[in-house]
């Protein structure tokens, strides 16, 4: 605590870069290690893949954006680790994928993949590469794909990308994009993160939340890094924070399990 302290004395700031579907669990991280510390913490949250790219353009330019950033995957973390731009990457949490869907679509567990190739039955997904929501969703189709030769190529086809990508639909600040977007009517079934689902069932109570069989069940091991270029002492205490007791049981509150 006593360099805690000493952090704070000497700079009240840690900047933050993570995953939007992070986005209610860690602000509540955040106000926490203020309270503890008295360090402000600057968040910026968006998609895994834009943040990282940004952080490596910025990185080559000689600076940082960021003290920590924190993904929906271990890949963009290890991707700027392995390139020397961050100190090792760390496993904080593990978020599964489930199916939102809107009335009157009947949706259960067991009739999933074939809802989701009815013709009649559109599809939202994230989008690929631009964030890990649409990578997982992807990974998902492939399982499809084993099961029914054919029915990768349908959902690929299908799905619309809804999010993550620069020209996607941005919602109202104080909503969230999924809640949104299915309110707007702009898809009949979302595959996305459950912490993404139940955010949006708060926002909109008609939508129901449906578990992904173990059969089609993808899922994201979140991972955090702290920037080289950064403040690392900054970094380093929110990112053991984060991984705390403390810091966990708020991830667990939000329905992210332990790494």
């Amino acid at each position: 605590m006593m360099m805690v302290a000493g952090l704070a004395a000497a700079e009240d700031t840690v900047r933050l870069f993570a995953a939007g579907s992070l986005k209610p669990a860690l602000t509540e991280v955040a106000r926490d290690f203020e309270a503890i510390t008295g360090i402000r913490v600057e968040a910026t949250f968006g998609p895994s893949g834009a943040l990282k790219d940004r952080l490596l353009k910025d990185q080559l330019a000689g600076g940082a954006a960021a003290d920590v950033f924190a993904s929906t995957n271990m890949e963009h973390p290890k991707a700027l680790a392995q390139g020397g731009q961050a100190m090792p990457a760390r496993p904080f949490a593990r978020n599964p994928f489930c199916a939102l869907a809107r009335p009157p679509v009947a949706l259960t567990s067991a009739t999933l993949l074939d809802r989701l190739l009815d013709p009649a039955v559109r599809v939202g997904t994230a989008t690929p590469k631009a964030d890990a929501a649409g990578d997982h969703a992807w990974e998902l189709f492939a399982k499809a794909d084993a099961l029914r030769p054919g029915s990768g190529r349908v959902l690929r086809a299908k799905a619309m990308q809804l999010t993550g990508a620069p020209d996607s639909p941005k919602p109202p600040d104080d909503r969230s994009v999924y809640g949104w977007l299915m309110e707007q009517d702009r898809a009949d079934v979302f595959l996305t993160y459950c912490t993404n689902a139940r955010l949006a069932v708060e926002e909109e109570p008609v939508l129901k939340v449906v578990a992904i069989p173990e059969s089609l069940a993808v899922g994201a091991v979140y991972g955090l890094v702290v920037l080289k270029k950064g403040n690392a002492a900054r970094g380093n205490a929110l990112a053991d924070h984060i991984l705390s007791e403390v810091g966990q049981a708020v991830l667990e509150r939000y329905g992210l399990t332990k790494p």
